[in-house]
């Protein structure tokens, strides 16, 4: 029997559809794409390579009201240019002379939770998350002051050029209990603005993945920004009361509807 005549499944196409960006289901014209598909892959495919391609702008990404009133400053790796960045990714590791000096004199020692910005992979899931993300944490992580007598969310700061394993240098510098790294994902076909927040317990020299925990696909159809800022601040909370991060770690999700009940 033809597809068309099956029963039901014209609305099994749309809730296939609404679960998931990928590009199934969306019918062809002889073996191919229709043009409208063909279309939209080619604006992705652009999209992807300008968040991967552009150069981090303090004011242009972030907003110049936001940049004033968090204070946000700017530093960047050893990697001096995009180019170098994806040539060298050992460069993106560690922190620049200048960039030290700078976050040792603007940034307090010892906070609790210091929140560094990284442009990694897509400027573009920067731009479009961390001016609505970071207050949100800022916000649920002063309910951490009762507990601890010390500064609680550290001063943030943009790295430009960065990779992850930079979180070593930086908590050899400032010495956070926690620090997280929110940083532009490897930016799909689906969407260039999807965010990571990378988190570790007192990182320092020698650490690897493993000493890391991981919140991904932050963005409009992964996890919300809402969300994402709770499961941050939860995750810190364990990280600090447990005394370690990493493999040895599992997030503590709370138990969420999470399909609908036209999907169930």
């Amino acid at each position: 029997m033809p597809d068309a005549l099956q029963p039901g499944w014209p609305e099994l196409i749309a809730r296939i559809r609404r679960r998931t960006p990928a590009r199934v289901l969306v019918g062809r014209a002889g073996a191919a794409y229709r043009t409208a598909t063909q279309v939209e892959l080619r604006e992705a495919h652009a999209a992807a390579r300008d968040a991967v391609r552009t150069e981090f702008d303090l004011d242009r990404d972030l907003g110049k009201v936001f940049v004033e009133s968090w204070r946000i400053f700017e530093v960047s790796t050893q990697a001096r240019s995009k180019d170098e960045y994806l040539l060298r990714p050992d460069l993106g590791r560690r922190l620049s002379e200048s960039a030290i000096e700078q976050i040792s004199a603007e940034c307090p020692r010892n906070p609790l939770l210091q929140i560094v910005i990284g442009d990694g992979l897509s400027v573009t899931a920067v731009a479009a998350q961390v001016p609505r993300l970071l207050p949100l944490i800022a916000r649920r992580a002063e309910k951490l002051r009762a507990a601890i007598n010390q500064t609680v969310v550290g001063q943030p700061f943009v790295l430009r050029h960065c990779r992850v394993s930079v979180m070593n240098d930086i908590g050899e510098l400032l010495r956070p209990e926690v620090l997280v790294l929110l940083i532009g994902e490897r930016p799909g076909l689906a969407t260039a603005e999807s965010l990571s927040a990378y988190m570790a317990f007192r990182p320092g020299e020698g650490h690897t993945d493993a000493q890391r925990n991981l919140i991904s696909n932050i963005h409009a159809r992964g996890v919300p920004l809402e969300q994402a800022a709770e499961r941050i601040v939860n995750l810190a909370a364990q990280m600090l009361g447990e005394k370690k991060s990493g493999t040895e770690l599992k997030e503590s999700l709370p138990a969420r509807q999470w399909l609908s009940s036209g999907d169930s």
